[in-house]
C-alpha cells in the first residue's frame, strides 16, 4: 500500500501505515536496537536513545550525518531530524500486534524525494518480513517498483 501524501501548509507530510503481527517490543527493538536496525537500514546507528540523544547516518564516504532525536516516548515514538526533513515513527500496541505509522514531513520535493519515498517503503516491508522470518528476495527490484509508483503520485501531489 502506498503512502499517503499531503500538503500541509508549508511541507508535504508523508504516512506509511503498517499493521504488523507482532508484539510492541519487538517492533521498538526493530528500530532502536542496533542489531535489529542494522537487518533493515545498516547505515543508521543509534548512538545515544531518548530526547537528548540522537542517530548517526553514515554517508558512505567515511562522513556522518547527525539526527537529533526531537520526540521520544519509550515503546511508542521516536522522531529525529532528517536533513531539513522530520522522521517520526509511532507505535500502537494492538495486544498480539502493533500497529506502526511512519511519518515523514518533506519540507520540499525534489528529484530526489520519490527516491526517499520509496525506500521508506521498502525499509518497513524488509521490516515485516525480518519480523515474520521471510527472506527478502530483492531489495533493489522492490525498490525500483515502489520508486515508478511515488514517482507517478508525486505528480498529482505537486
Amino acid at each position: 500500500m502506498l503512502a499517503n501524501i499531503k500538503k500541509e501548509s508549508n511541507e508535504y507530510v508523508v504516512t506509511y501505515v503498517r499493521l504488523l503481527d507482532h508484539p510492541l517490543k519487538d517492533v521498538w527493538e526493530m528500530i532502536t536496537y542496533n542489531d535489529k536496525l542494522s537487518l533493515w537500514f545498516n547505515e543508521l546507528h543509534v548512538v545515544k536513545l531518548g530526547l537528548d540523544g540522537y542517530l548517526r547516518f553514515d554517508m558512505g564516504d567515511g562522513t556522518y550525518e547527525r539526527m537529533d532525536i526531537t520526540d521520544f516516548e519509550e515503546n511508542a515514538v521516536l522522531e529525529y531530524t532528517w536533513g531539513e526533513d522530520l522522521v517520526r515513527f509511532e507505535l500502537t500496541d494492538l495486544g498480539t500486534s502493533t500497529k506502526l505509522v511512519l511519518i515523514e514531513k518533506v519540507s520540499k520535493l525534489t528529484d530526489h524525494t520519490p527516491k526517499d519515498l520509496a525506500g521508506w517503503h521498502v525499509c518497513l516491508d524488509v521490516i515485516a518480513a525480518i519480523l515474520d522470518k521471510i527472506e527478502v528476495e530483492n531489495r533493489i527490484d522492490n525498490w525500483k517498483y515502489w520508486f515508478e509508483e511515488y514517482r507517478e503520485q508525486l505528480k498529482s501531489v505537486k
